[in-house]
């Protein structure tokens, strides 16, 4: 018997090769010799079906799942640690309260009652410890409020003179600020109210609403330079030592008295505040001009406010060494006079620099930064002279 011939090959596709076009409506389409099928397999490891070319549809699909898997990897990391998240608002606190002003008002305060204990040693008893801690925090509460509320109303020109700042840089909120500043002046004033009576509470918000008039519209008198420097002049001068020298001897059972040294200090450190008034405007020249905030920096110039500045305080050092010669029995010279004597040289060597260095903005913020350090140094050497 002949064998079985093998059957014909079609003439055509198999079906399910001409399947797709069969569901698009188009008539089947027959391979050429000239075109042959791709291969199923490929000739990669065995198993391995060869990936044709990709439909639109199935790009659409990809493009959705690389999508998908990239938001994947996002939450997979997850948000910011919270430690990093507390690192930064810490930080944004932290630059909000301005902590250079934090360390002229804790040391002036810590320098007062130290003033008044060693005046009055055999008073003193633990009490008065956490009375003097309480004291100091509401001044910093205070100090926090004064400078918050003036950011608040000061962003757009701190972008342009501090944009370093948190409101400014965007790290901080108006309404996260809001809350800070709300939350200062009620913490402050119910230490102040609760343990200090009536004339320290009526001192307190005084100094609350001074800070509030120079920023806030409609007086914002930051914008007038004399009314300007008078409000800083008061409040980190005179009422800051009046204020705690009068709250630590009522602390202690005692009537007010002026002491000299007491005297000095108050009367020095309000001209020195006077001083720091006046310099503080010369790193914003730019921003006051472009915002029309009238200074004295604006009007006068850089150069001259900075040799004005350096002149009173020159002046302020040179009384400071005449009172000491003058009044032997309430000073002690040999404190007195070489340490004012430095500082005095040390200022005039820094005026040099700055003229040196052509009044540039990074030499202009050395120089209010050294103005700043010379009011802490006064302070620290307060208690010894």
């Amino acid at each position: 018997m002949a064998p079985l011939a093998s059957p014909p090959l079609p003439s055509r596709a198999p079906a399910f090769l001409a399947a797709p076009a069969l569901r698009s409506g188009r008539p089947p389409r027959l391979l050429s010799p000239s075109r042959s099928a791709p291969p199923l397999v490929s000739s990669g490891p065995a198993g391995c079906f060869l990936r044709g070319p990709r439909a639109p549809c199935t790009a659409a699909c990809e493009r959705r799942r690389d999508t998908v898997r990239t938001f994947s990897q996002a939450d997979a990391a997850g948000p910011a640690p919270l430690s990093k998240t507390l690192s930064d608002l810490k930080d944004s606190c932290w630059r909000f309260l301005r902590p250079h002003t934090i360390r002229g008002t804790a040391l002036g305060s810590i320098a007062l009652v130290a003033r008044a204990l060693i005046e009055n040693s055999h008073l003193i008893n633990w009490w008065l410890v956490f009375k003097a801690f309480y004291g100091l925090v509401a001044l910093i509460c205070g100090n926090g409020y004064i400078v918050g509320i003036n950011q608040i109303y000061d962003v757009a020109i701190d972008k342009v003179n501090k944009p370093y700042l948190p409101i400014a840089a965007g790290d901080l909120s108006v309404q996260s600020a809001w809350l800070l500043v709300v939350l200062f002046a009620i913490a402050g004033f119910s230490i102040v109210v609760s343990n200090f009576g009536t004339f320290i509470t009526s001192l307190y918000c005084l100094g609350l609403f001074l800070g509030t008039i120079y920023s806030v519209p409609p007086f914002r008198l930051k914008r007038y330079a004399v009314a300007a420097f008078l409000i800083i002049a008061t409040v980190r001068g005179f009422l800051l030592n009046f204020g705690v020298y009068y709250a630590t001897r009522a602390a202690l059972g005692l009537t007010f008295q002026w002491s000299s040294p007491v005297a000095f200090i108050t009367c020095f450190v309000t001209l020195f505040a006077l001083v720091i008034a006046i310099t503080k405007d010369l790193p914003d020249v730019e921003g006051d001009r472009k915002y029309q905030i009238s200074t004295l920096a604006t009007k006068l110039g850089v150069r001259n406010i900075a040799f004005l500045g350096s002149g009173l305080l020159v002046a302020n050092y040179i009384a400071a060494i005449v009172v000491a010669f003058l009044m032997p029995q309430a000073f002690r010279r040999t404190v007195m006079v070489p340490v004012h004597v430095a500082l005095a040289a040390g200022l005039i060597f820094q005026t040099w620099v700055l003229e040196q260095a052509k009044y540039t903005k990074d030499a202009i913020s050395q120089y209010y930064r050294f103005i700043w350090n010379l009011f802490y140094a006064e302070y620290i050497f307060f208690p010894l002279i």
